[in-house]
């Protein structure tokens, strides 16, 4: 979102893309993080106002606290992914088929983003969970499952040698999520975005550190591409 102290969003201090999803198939979505409590306000009044649908990302809960009552409950709000949706949720769909894995309950709160901004964007997903290289029988026991799937996105800290691994088991698309798990040289997520970026497997995408909502986008533009290829065949 752009800055601009002019037009009808002035008093919020942002200029909102209300034409991106007709433009690129994905709607704009609100950066909270760095927001006043009175920007997302009205914010989400000016969305409440029109019957938009909206997203936001990286919502604290002390900022979703310091939201009036009314928005508060209007908003479906999950601490541990740090998003919010506005409005109603139709129903999933399941194909393309679409994964999620992880390789550790520490990279819970990634993998939680992706899956809201997926369903957000009327998108089903498959949840393997805990499936690191430290015990690969784990993953080795869901080759099955993940060779089915089309797009495999895939968070890992520590070493995340886990992206590579997956992307030698499976045909489809894979996209690997750093996350900041980790100590010593770990710390922060730099060794596994680092270790993703020099992976030996063809073909691993690879997003910024903890960006699961940057990963489920990714996966969405595929959707939309498979889709719109399916409709002109």
């Amino acid at each position: 979102m752009s800055t601009d102290e002019t037009g009808p969003d002035s008093h919020a201090s942002v200029t909102f893309d209300r034409n991106r999803g007709a433009r690129i198939g994905i709607p704009e979505a609100v950066l909270c993080q760095y927001k006043s409590a009175e920007q997302i306000t009205a914010i989400l009044g000016d969305a409440v106002t029109e019957g938009r649908r909206l997203l936001m990302t990286r919502l604290l809960p002390v900022q979703h606290a310091a939201l009036p009552d009314e928005l508060q409950r209007a908003l479906d709000y999950c601490a541990v992914s740090r998003t919010g949706i506005l409005g109603p949720q139709g129903p999933l769909e399941t194909a393309p088929k679409i994964a999620l894995v992880s390789a550790g309950t520490s990279d819970a709160g990634p993998m939680a983003e992706a899956r809201r901004v997926l369903a957000f964007g009327g998108m089903d997903a498959t949840e393997i969970p805990d499936v690191g290289v430290a015990g690969l029988w784990r993953l080795l026991a869901r080759e099955a499952v993940l060779r089915d799937m089309d797009v495999v996105i895939v968070f890992a800290g520590m070493d995340a040698a886990l992206p590579s691994v997956v992307a030698g088991l499976v045909p489809g698309v894979v996209i690997g999520v750093p996350t900041s798990v980790g100590y010593g040289v770990a710390t922060g997520g730099r060794v596994a975005l680092d270790s993703i970026l020099a992976s030996c497997a063809p073909g691993v995408t690879v997003v910024n550190i903890d960006n699961g909502y940057g990963a489920a986008t990714s996966a969405l533009r595929m959707v939309n591409m498979m889709r719109r290829h399916n409709t002109e065949a």
